[in-house]
């Protein structure tokens, strides 16, 4: 995923937080923000210590970003969002962490109506 589609500086991740527009499942919690004045959605990624080393923290967010860039022509682009993986999500393969990410983003009202699984 390109550096243009990334949240990357803290005030970033500090402001979609304060606006605690969020929704979980099990695996994910997304915090969302509205930016209608934007060209394309922003995700941050954050995997806590919870999850595991270095390795294991590194997979899930590799993971994340493979599923957010097969559903990224379905992803509403007017919003910048935070995808928070919660220490299940070290214990799944691919197809179910898409699956997850896919139920949380429809949760978020982020996936567009069109979509339909197995798709891809």
């Amino acid at each position: 995923m390109r550096k243009s589609y990334r949240v990357k500086k803290e005030a970033e991740f500090q402001n979609v937080f304060e606006k605690h527009n969020s929704v979980a499942n099990r695996t994910f919690v997304i915090y969302q923000m509205e930016k209608p004045d934007q060209p394309h959605f922003r995700v941050g990624i954050s995997v806590g210590k919870k999850i595991g080393n270095a390795v294991h923290r590194n997979w899930v967010k590799r993971r994340v970003r493979q599923s957010l860039t097969e559903l990224k022509p379905y992803l509403r682009q007017d919003v910048d969002f935070l995808v928070i993986a919660r220490p299940r999500a070290n214990q799944l393969s691919m197809e179910e962490v898409k699956k997850n990410m896919v139920h949380v983003l429809k949760l978020a009202n982020l996936l567009d109506s069109d979509y339909v699984e197995g798709e891809d």
